[in-house]
């Protein structure tokens, strides 16, 4: 072919191209809330029961933004038995007079356009969380159908929509000798992965949004089981912080803050910023600080968050310098010092709130970080002049804290560089693998030295090792870091992964800093656990991932961390055997393979041949559980439950789901 039939060839091809022929007619116009089905997760982050549980409570915000305003005193969520769900209160009502601009209702304009609402300006809501106006509109397109009733002027008003369109047209339906408005739902099977309703999340969010609200009353009614559940919290903030730290042991009664300083401009209220804050801190390690805007959770922070870490860092140490327990030649205590066994709660109300982002996961204004830090230094100040007892005991904390962390540097450090180090530096009791390509490669932590030296045996030496554990791992809940890196078992683990130690901070995320944490370091992609199955290896396995959640969560939240399930039976029935993982498995063998059977109980890894235990590690044959973390504040109480001090919440969980696990634990 010639250079000249090459060019027609191109020019040909240009003249057809789709790309070339893209007129204004190609343009697609999505009219009203089309663009919400069209392309759901823009607005609700996704269409799994994240996205569908975002459409309840962008509801149940509306009319907690009505309790904001003063006018609301009482919220009833109802789940219907077809998947329904209704969110009532006892607010104003959605306007239902005609719209100047728009020739329809308000109400039927606030349910079927985008940014339609009366939370723009300040004439109707002072204070709300739902400010970009997508709310309701969005609940609209993404529901099979959605029912509003409205009690206003003396009736009742009644309008239908299927899939955002409305259907029905607003009409009076009765006569209301009270205010409210009730929304009814069916989340549209069309859009959504799931239509189920994770009841216990709802409880969770209702109960959040009574503390940060005590004047508000909840009313949870499940159809489908007939229970009612109540959530009403008087105590506020300070009674969320008494909550949050029920199972541990602590210092002091709550130190609740509370304070509203208003922003002017141009001689002008720009703002009023409502400040508060409820603060306790506890014998145990761990930080807790939730956040909040207008009662929306910032998970990430943001200027009111910064705002007061930095101004209780200020405090605790002029405090301490003010009662001499910390010397002119000591150091300052840095805000991981401060905040080193702290639960704390902080709650900001403002008119103009900037989130970034529709998810409003962290709060940006930056007027907001000053008059927090104000506030708070002001306030604890005044409260810890007037309670030395409490600020004592909060600043002795602290520098045990300091000191600790030094600690904990040098033994981090050294930790750090043994991980550095060539392989000939590892520990000496671990069996390594022949690959060097983390992806391939696993880590299995083995019950015992017996039971290590039959993996080695039974393994996959290209890509498997071996880290045999002798004893209990410590309980790392019990201790500081200090303590943690200092246990030999420990560091042979972290030596091993190569990654260093992840610290974690207030919200859960870990931090850079002496003990830096680096996940494209690590030297295996899975960490097995392989225990006995009875009460002694479910103990080891909980220590473990213990460990694993407060010091190496990125593998756990990445899904690289699995547990073995070894078979507990061998049934052997001539030259054949056949092994079971439970009782029920047994049963079945043995029913199906007769009576001619010999029944052989593992009681630990030890006792098994290594091509027994082969079975446990073989990608073929094996039965691995994946751990996953869905929710890190309750994974850190359930963690505290189990390991902490305190005995008494520990009793109450395990005679409550004793049942749960009585076929998963030799008892």
């Amino acid at each position: 072919m010639t250079q000249g039939t090459l060019e027609e060839v191109h020019e040909e091809q240009t003249e057809k191209s789709p790309s070339s022929d893209y007129q204004a007619e190609h343009i697609q116009v999505l009219k009203g809330l089309e663009g919400v089905r069209k392309r759901p997760a823009m607005y609700i982050g996704d269409t799994g029961s994240r996205g569908l549980h975002h459409l309840l409570e962008e509801v149940i915000d509306n009319s907690v933004d009505e309790a904001l305003a003063g006018y609301c005193h009482k919220i009833e969520i109802i789940l219907h038995k077809d998947g329904s769900v209704t969110v009532s209160d006892d607010g104003r009502g959605i306007p239902v007079d005609e719209h100047p601009q728009e020739g329809k209702s308000a109400l039927e304009v606030v349910l079927t356009m985008l940014h339609a609402g009366g939370k723009f300006s300040t004439g109707a809501y002072k204070v709300s969380g739902g400010l970009h106006g997508v709310g309701v509109s969005v609940v609209n397109a993404l529901s099979q159908w959605l029912e509003v009733r409205v009690k206003r002027d003396g009736k009742v008003y009644h309008q239908r929509f299927e899939r955002g369109k409305p259907v029905t047209p607003l009409k009076v339906i009765g006569k209301a000798s009270r205010t409210g408005t009730i929304v009814t739902f069916l989340p549209d099977s069309e859009i959504f992965e799931t239509i189920q309703w994770d009841v216990q999340r709802i409880r969770d969010r209702l109960h959040e949004l009574a503390f940060l609200n005590p004047q508000l009353r909840f009313v949870l009614k499940n159809e489908n089981t007939n229970e009612e559940h109540e959530f009403y919290e008087k105590g506020g903030l300070a009674s969320y912080v008494s909550h949050l730290n029920r199972n541990r042991q602590t210092l002091h009664r709550p130190i609740h803050l509370h304070k509203v300083r208003r922003v002017e401009q141009d001689g002008k209220v720009a703002d009023e910023i409502d400040v508060e804050v409820a603060l306790q801190y506890h014998e145990g390690y761990s930080e807790q600080i939730l956040s909040f805007a207008n009662n929306v959770r910032t998970v990430d922070g943001g200027t009111h968050e910064s705002g007061f870490k930095n101004a209780l860092t200020r405090v605790i140490n002029a405090f301490a310098r003010k009662t001499g327990l910390l010397k002119e030649k000591d150091d300052n205590l840095t805000g991981d010092d401060v905040r080193e066994g702290l639960t704390a709660v902080i709650s900001v109300k403002l008119i103009h709130p900037q989130f970034e982002g529709q998810t409003k996961h962290k709060l940006g204004n930056s007027e907001v970080e000053g008059i927090v830090f104000s506030i708070v230094h002001e306030e604890l100040t005044n409260y810890l002049d007037k309670n030395s007892t409490v600020g004592r005991r909060i600043a002795q904390k602290a520098i045990q804290s300091a000191r600790a962390r030094e600690a904990a540097k040098r033994a981090a450090e050294l930790v750090r560089r043994k991980t550095a180090l060539d392989d000939s530096r590892l520990p000496g009791k671990l069996a390594d693998c022949t690959e060097k390509d983390p992806s391939l490669c696993e880590l299995f932590l083995v019950e015992g030295e017996s039971a290590g030296g039959t993996a080695k045996q039974g393994r996959d030496r290209r890509t498997q090792a071996i880290l045999p554990l002798r004893g209990k791992v410590l309980n790392v809940e019990k201790h500081r870091l200090d303590k943690v890196l200092s246990n030999e078992e420990i560091r042979s683990l972290v030596t091993a992964l190569g990654t260093g130690i992840w610290v974690p901070d207030g919200q859960g995320r870990g931090r850079a800093g002496d003990t830096a944490f680096d996940m494209a370091k690590r030297r295996y992609d899975r960490l097995v656990i392989m225990t006995d199955a009875d009460v002694d290896g479910s103990h080891i396995r909980t220590l473990i991932l213990t460990f694993l959640f407060r010091y190496l969560r990125p593998f756990v939240e990445g899904g690289h961390v699995y547990i073995a399930k070894p078979p507990l039976y061998a049934i052997r029935k001539g030259r054949e055997i056949h092994y079971a993982y439970d009782d029920a498995e047994r049963d079945d063998l043995i029913k199906k393979l007769g009576r001619t059977v010999s029944v052989q109980r593992f009681k630990g890894l030890g006792e098994m041949n290594p091509d027994q235990l082969e079975l446990t590690m073989n990608p073929q044959t094996r039965v691995l559980l994946q751990v996953t973390l869905q929710d890190a504040a309750k994974a850190d109480e359930l963690f505290t439950i189990l390991m902490g001090e305190q005995v008494e919440p520990r009793r109450r969980f395990i005679e409550r789901h004793a049942k749960e696990v009585a076929d998963e634990l030799d008892i």
